[in-house]
This record gives C-alpha cells, structure tokens and sequence, in this order.
C-alpha cells in the first residue's frame, strides 16, 4: 500500500474513533478519554503500518511487536485514570476556560487524531526498511525499547503507589525516579522513540523515524507535557511543589540539589 493510502486509512480509523471519545466524554464529563485513544490509536498505526508497508519482514515484525506492547501498556495505564479518578485538572481547566463548548472539545479531539497521523510517520519509516537481517542496529533498538517502556512503567507505577495513600493528598512524590526528575515518565516515552530510529536504519525514508523524538520533545517539553502538568501542580500545590521545581531537574534526570538551575529558570517564567 502507497503511503498516502496507508496514511488516508489510518486518518479514518482514528477519526471515527476520536468521534467516539468525544460522545463518551459528554456523557462522562472526562475528556481523559483522548489520551486513552491517542495511546491506543498508536498500537493501531504500528499494526497497519506492519501489515501494509513494503519492507521486510523482520523490521515490520518487530514493529508490530514493540509498538503494539508499547501502545497496550500506556493505554491500559491511562484507562485506569480516567476510569477511576476524576477528570484531570488540565481538562478541567480547558472546560472552564470554553465553558463547556462541545464544538471545542470535538475539534481538540479530532486534533488528536491528526497527532496519530505525525507520530507513525516513525513507524512508516520502519515498515519501509527494506534489510532483513538482524543487526547491531535492531538489538539497539530493542535495548532501547526495553530501558524506556521499563522505566515508564516504573516511573507510572510508583506515582500511581504514591497517589494511591490518602496521607499523600497534597503532597508531591519525590521518591524513586521522582526523586531525579519531575518527569521521568515523559523522558522515557521520549527515550522511547529512538528505538525506531534505530529500526529505521537502511529504510529509504529513514530520516522520518526521527520525526519520533523530535516532535515529542517538543510537545512534552513546551506544548502538551511539562508546561500543562506544572501549572496545575502550582496550583494545587503551591510553594511545596516550587521547592520540588528548586531542587529537582525538570526533564533530564539527575541528582537533586538544593537549587536545580532549570527549576529556577522555570520558576521564573511562571511568575
């Protein structure tokens, strides 16, 4: 199947199923919904880039695998948010700020479906690698893959242990991989986007893979990620997370200290 076709397919199946968050948030008031079906939306596009690309086998195997793996374990995560917890504070923020405007919420949602569309030009890229073979290159990539999706999963559960004692209501977890990064979830799930950089080496349009890392730091880091998530923890939280920005690196991990210069030039754009 051409790319365009296999891009045009996808924008299908992600839009009808971004429709049917929508209606589902308007009956549950919880837009969490979009990033369950982003999560999974990206299983879906490994899946369809694996089955229809026209590389070798090997690389559309290992496609399928990793990202379907990847995709489930993040949606499941999420789901399990959205199903037992209020919706989060950046959406509820978003429903006051467009006072319930369903026109806004359905336009945000079908945004996230073109957000599928850029995120499996990687996978595009990996299903078009023609090599066969196995390579230093493709243990790479697993090596990769293993480290990250490992160390997000570590990183979701211990917030979610944290979050789970109602001692901690309030209270900012620093403990674990929190300890080294107020982000560690996001800097693996963009860690995790090199290991199909390193599957794409030898595809003919390889450079795409790189679309992976490059577009999700800078969604993390200025757009959807870090700037929504600290703002509402400022809120909610107050100087106790101002001393957490201090003495914590923001993205990369690294050891506290008693004042992180990246906290401080945070805080200073949010005063």
């Amino acid at each position: 199947m051409s790319y365009p076709r296999q891009l045009a397919l996808l924008a299908l199946l992600m839009a009808v199923a971004m429709v049917g968050g929508w209606l589902w948030q308007r009956r549950h008031q919880n837009a969490g919904i979009v990033d369950v079906l982003w999560a999974a939306g990206l299983g879906v596009a490994a899946l369809l880039m694996a089955a229809t690309g026209a590389g070798a086998a090997l690389p559309r195997i290992v496609l399928a695998c990793l990202g379907t793996a990847w995709s489930l374990r993040l949606a499941l995560h999420l789901w399990r948010r959205v199903r037992n917890e209020k919706e989060a504070g950046r959406y509820r923020e978003l429903r006051a700020h467009w006072h319930g405007d369903q026109r806004k919420f359905l336009a945000f949602f079908l945004a996230q479906a073109a957000l599928v569309l850029l995120f499996a030009l990687p996978f595009m890229a990996v299903a078009a690698n023609p090599v066969d073979t196995w390579s230093s290159w493709t243990f790479a990539a697993l090596a990769i893959w293993i480290a990250s999706v490992t160390g997000e999963a570590v990183a979701d559960r211990q917030l979610a242990m944290f979050r789970s004692q109602p001692s901690h209501h309030g209270k900012t977890c620093d403990a674990g991989l929190w300890r080294y990064s107020r982000h560690p979830n996001y800097f693996f799930e963009w860690m995790h986007w090199f290991a199909y950089v390193a599957l794409a080496v030898g595809s003919p349009i390889g450079w795409l893979a790189w679309s992976g890392p490059v577009v999700m730091y800078v969604f993390l880091r200025w757009i959807s990620g870090v700037p929504f998530t600290e703002a509402q923890a400022l809120r909610t939280r107050g100087d106790a997370y101002r001393d957490y920005q201090r003495r914590t690196s923001m993205f990369f991990p690294w050891f506290p200290s008693r004042r992180s210069p990246e906290g401080v030039a945070h805080e200073r754009v949010h005063r």
